[in-house]
C-alpha cells in the first residue's frame, strides 16, 4: 500500500536496533565483479552470518533466481529462502527504513503498526561515482521486501542509504556530512533541507552531524555505521585508534570532540565508549587477483586500505553478532567492550569477516532488521 503524507505527521519513528525484531533480511552476494572467486568465501561467510542470527531472530535470505537453489542449499532450513532480483546484496542499504506507529487509537489501545521507507538508490554516488553502474534491480529491493510483508510504503524521491544513518529510537539521529552532504547524493539540497527530511519520514528531533566517516571508506562516502552508533540512548561507539600516525585518529578526535560538546534530542551528554580499529588491514594480491575487474564495478586493487571497523556489527534480539579480523589483540578487545556496552546480550564472534570487507561492508552492512509490533 502507498502511503501519502509524511510518516511523522501520522505517528511513525524509527526504532532504535536494540528494540525487539520481527525478524532480519539480508541478500545473497553473486557479483564476480565485487566478491572474489566468484562469491564463495562470501557466501560461506553469509551463511555463518545468517545463521548466528537465526538463533536469536528468524532470518529471510533473498536470492536471485540464478542462486536461489545454491542458497537454499548452503543455509540451514530454519532460515527462509526467497527469490529476488537485485545488483547486489546490501540490504542495510537498499532494503526498507522499517518505521513503526505506537500511537493509541481512538479507543485508547495501541495501533502498533509497522511501515517502511523507500528512499532513492544510487549505488552510493550516482553515474560519476557508483559502486557499480546499473542499479536498476536495486532500485525495487525495498518495494518487494515490503510486499512480501505488505506492510505500507513511504517513498522518497532523495538518495539515502541505511547505513548513514543511526537513531537512538528517542529522537536524536548520527549521520555525517562526508556522506549525506556528498554532492553525488542529493546536490539540490541544502543541509537544512536534508534535516527537514530526517525528521518528517525518522521521527527525530536532533541530528548530530560527524565530519566524516572512518578512513578508507570511500565506496560509501564515511557512511556512519562503520564510525560511530547508539549502544543506547545517551550512549554511543566510536571507532578509534591510539596511533597518532594513522590517518583514522584525526578522524576519530574530531568526531569525539563534537560527539563531546553534543547532546541528545533529550537534553543528555553523550557517553562516550572507543572502540578501537584493527590494523590497519590492506587487501592482498591474491585477494584482489580473485576479483573480476571487468569495469563493471570499481576496481577491487592490491594494497587498498580496508575499511574494516568493529562499529559495524548487529544486534539481534538478545545478541551482538559481531565481525572479528584475525587481528587477535584488537578482535579481543571488541568482544570486551561490546560486552560491557551490552552486559544483557550473548557476544557472537564471526570470524573471517575480513572476507565481507573485501567486498566493501561488514555485518551491518549487510542486514536489514524489521521491528516487531
Amino acid at each position: 500500500m502507498e502511503m501519502k503524507g509524511t510518516p511523522s505527521l501520522l505517528g511513525y519513528h524509527m526504532p532504535a536496533e536494540w528494540e525487539p525484531h520481527s525478524h532480519c533480511w539480508m541478500g545473497w552476494p553473486e557479483r564476480s565483479d565485487n566478491w572474489r572467486d566468484n562469491a564463495v568465501h562470501a557466501q560461506r561467510m553469509f551463511t555463518k552470518i545468517a545463521t548466528a542470527i537465526s538463533k536469536f531472530e528468524p532470518v529471510t535470505i533473498c536470492a536471485s533466481a540464478a542462486q536461489w537453489t545454491n542458497a537454499r542449499s548452503q543455509l540451514p532450513p530454519n532460515i527462509r529462502v526467497v527469490e529476488m532480483s537485485m545488483n547486489d546484496s546490501w540490504f542495510r542499504d537498499t532494503g526498507p527504513t522499517f518505521i513503526v506507529n505506537r500511537r493509541e487509537s481512538s479507543s485508547g489501545t495501541p495501533e502498533n503498526k509497522i511501515a517502511g521507507i523507500d528512499w532513492t538508490f544510487n549505488s552510493w554516488g550516482g553515474a560519476d561515482d557508483a559502486c557499480y553502474t546499473d542499479w536498476s534491480l536495486d532500485l525495487h529491493v525495498a518495494r518487494k521486501i515490503l510486499a512480501i510483508e505488505r506492510l505500507p510504503r513511504f517513498s522518497h524521491t532523495m538518495v539515502l542509504e541505511g547505513g548513514s544513518i543511526h537513531v537512538d529510537g528517542e529522537g536524536t539521529c548520527l549521520t555525517t556530512e562526508e556522506c549525506l552532504l556528498n554532492k553525488n547524493r542529493n546536490p539540490n539540497m541544502t543541509k537544512e533541507q536534508i534535516e527537514d527530511e530526517l525528521r518528517a519520514y525518522l521521527g527525530v528531533k536532533k541530528i548530530i552531524w560527524l565530519p566524516r566517516g572512518l578512513y578508507g571508506d570511500d565506496d560509501t562516502n564515511g557512511h556512519i555505521d562503520n564510525m560511530c552508533c547508539f549502544a543506547k540512548p545517551g550512549v554511543v561507539l566510536l571507532s578509534w585508534t591510539d596511533d597518532e600516525t594513522d590517518p583514522q585518529y584525526e578522524r576519530s578526535v574530531e568526531a569525539f570532540s563534537v560527539l563531546s560538546n553534543e547532546t541528545d534530542a533529550s537534553g543528555r551528554k553523550l557517553q562516550i565508549i572507543k572502540l578501537h580499529v584493527p590494523g590497519p588491514l590492506f587487501m592482498t594480491d591474491a585477494e584482489a587477483a580473485g576479483v573480476a575487474q571487468d569495469g563493471e564495478a570499481k576496481p577491487r586493487l592490491p594494497g587498498t586500505r580496508l575499511a574494516a571497523s568493529y562499529v559495524n556489527f548487529y544486534i539481534a534480539n538478545g545478541g551482538i553478532i559481531t565481525p572479528q579480523f584475525g587481528d587477535q589483540k584488537w578482535d579481543d578487545e571488541a568482544v570486551r567492550v561490546l560486552s560491557q556496552a551490552f552486559p544483557d546480550y550473548e557476544v557472537v564472534r564471526i570470524e573471517g569477516a575480513r572476507e565481507i570487507v573485501l567486498g566493501g561492508g561488514n555485518i551491518h552492512c549487510i542486514t536489514q532488521q524489521q521491528p516487531a509490533i
